[in-house]
């Protein structure tokens, strides 16, 4: 039985994720379930793409992703089933999928199509499981809806380049639960424009010269204890994901604080990257 996992803006206070996974036992009693994460911030759409981009490889190939943000059924907002990369994603059109699909191209998408759309005011329960569960039981895209080629695209995501490469315009697209700030900088797209140059960093009024691979990076062990960096110093790395990221070494929201709070980043805040 295929993996069904849930990327929802819900929390756990009200009843809506229990039901979801009620009724898909209830039509599949073998089922596997997986939460991704249902803390995704209210309506946010960038961070659930991200959120859901850099979870789903991790699971086996024919898992079936249903993604619960801002999913109510409108003429612009079309509910879709996409196979791509060798997953299945049950989604509304509502740019969720680009962060995937600008990288890979899906192999099918098709418009849900069944009855209980127009009046269902809660489509993850009345609709995508419903999908879910057909496409665990072997069912085909086909039989759900009918072939979809307008799939909407974030551009947030792509940061500019201005003066022939010489700055990148990035900004904030997540801040993870440590206040470390994820930048729509990829690594490959850094060094495409870098060409061996120096560089500047500028994050508010911040300045970085260096970008690390991983935290402890940032410390010289050649040097005595007294003389190295230390806990609640900033820096910036090319995390898992290879985005550049921000971060406070260590960091604690309650004591020493995050990179967010810090530097007086929030989602969709810019940062600049000059070279030199």
């Amino acid at each position: 039985m295929a993996i069904i996992t849930l990327t929802t803006d819900f929390g756990y206070k009200d009843h809506f994720i229990g039901v979801i996974k009620g009724t898909i036992y209830s039509e599949l009693a073998d089922a596997k379930i997986v939460d991704i994460s249902n803390e995704i911030n209210p309506f946010n759409i960038p961070e659930c793409a991200y959120i859901l981009k850099n979870s789903y490889k991790s699971f086996p190939k024919g898992s079936i992703h249903i993604v619960g943000v801002d999913s109510e059924l409108t003429p612009e907002n079309q509910h879709i089933a996409v196979y791509v990369d060798g997953h299945y994603f049950v989604s509304a059109n509502n740019g969720v999928i680009s962060l995937i699909t600008s990288e890979i191209t899906p192999d099918k998408v098709v418009k849900i199509d069944l009855n209980l759309q127009e009046s269902s005011a809660f489509p993850e329960l009345d609709v995508f499981t419903k999908v879910a569960c057909h496409i665990a039981r072997g069912g085909t895209l086909d039989v759900v809806g009918k072939n979809f080629d307008n799939l909407k695209d974030i551009r947030e995501f792509a940061p500019r380049v201005l003066e022939n490469g010489k700055i990148i315009i990035g900004s904030v697209i997540y801040i993870d639960n440590f206040g470390n700030v994820i930048t729509n900088i990829q690594k490959h797209v850094f060094e495409a424009y870098r060409g061996g140059r120096d560089f500047v960093l500028n994050a508010r009024n911040k300045k970085i010269t260096k970008i690390h691979n991983k935290y402890s990076d940032i410390i010289n062990f050649d040097l005595e204890k007294s003389k190295r960096k230390a806990p609640g110093d900033l820096l910036a790395l090319f995390n898992s994901s290879k985005y550049i990221e921000l971060a406070i070494y260590k960091s604690d929201l309650n004591t020493v604080g995050g990179a967010s709070t810090l530097l007086g980043l929030d989602y969709r805040d810019t940062i600049s990257i000059e070279f030199i």
